[in-house]
């Protein structure tokens, strides 16, 4: 391997996971200690990578708040998808809490006919979207973010403390194997906290970009969620590393592979 080559593969596994270890880079690069370190320094110094103890990190893991509009117009059938399939979860006459998010819209379009259900969310959106819904819906209120559409604060955490519901579906913005599940702000983690608190099972509906990437605030480990439902878009190598730690769903057209 040419050392652009090898530069090139560093920067890919680093964009992917967030970071890279020179043990791991010498064995499967088959290159020396010494050579692999030479590789970080020179790509720090052109600002791709930031040295750390054994290895670097991506110089922008964080992934920030974006704007609904934003989200609403990405990955839409890939989000169709795992909405028709987590709404196949949801038993008759269940209470469930749809966090607010693009992907938890979609559920709510796909179950706003049934009329045996009891539906809490924090998302304007998603009340908007359940307006004519013959189940009982719930809104949270409390202090809307603009641009976002959902709602945090106190007002939020006092019903969400008030309540219990069979299953929750949590968005999230970024999924890593370390931090587990993480939000852009510490006020959105904690009302997804309060929401897993107030449900028996919680299951996570993300598209496959949200992993191996990290946001400000964490909200809990994997190992406290029953799974994630993703599209098939998500790497095998992936599916495995992280289907160790909680349960993977990946979802196509009539199709649901469990890992």
């Amino acid at each position: 391997m040419l050392p652009l080559e090898r530069k090139l593969e560093i920067l890919k596994r680093t964009d992917k996971e967030g970071k890279v270890q020179i043990e791991q880079l010498v064995g499967e690069l088959n290159v020396s200690g010494m050579t692999i370190r030479r590789d970080l320094a020179q790509l720090e110094k052109e600002g791709k990578v930031i040295r750390t103890h054994g290895g670097a990190v991506a110089v922008n893991p964080l992934i920030p708040e974006t704007p609904y509009q934003n989200k609403s117009m990405t990955r839409v059938n890939q989000k169709h998808l795992i909405a028709k399939y987590a709404a196949s979860l949801i038993p008759e006459g269940a209470q469930i809490l749809l966090d607010s998010g693009t992907t938890t819209l979609e559920i709510a379009k796909v179950i706003k006919s049934r009329d045996d259900l009891t539906i809490v969310t924090n998302d304007l959106k998603i009340a908007a979207e359940l307006i004519e819904s013959p189940s009982e819906i719930i809104c949270t209120g409390g202090t809307l973010q603009r641009g976002i559409g959902s709602f945090v604060g106190p007002h939020a955490q006092d019903l969400l403390n008030q309540i219990r519901v069979d299953l929750l579906f949590m968005g999230t913005h970024a999924i890593n194997l370390e931090k587990g599940l993480t939000a852009p702000t510490m006020e959105k983690a904690l009302i997804k906290r309060l929401m897993a608190d107030a449900a028996t099972t919680t299951w996570v509906v993300a598209d496959s970009q949200k992993f191996n990437k990290s946001s400000f605030s964490q909200v809990c480990s994997l190992e406290k969620i029953e799974g994630i439902i993703t599209d098939a878009e998500l790497t095998p190598e992936d599916e495995v590393r992280y289907g160790e730690i909680t349960s993977i769903y990946t979802v196509k057209e009539n199709e649901v592979s469990h890992g």
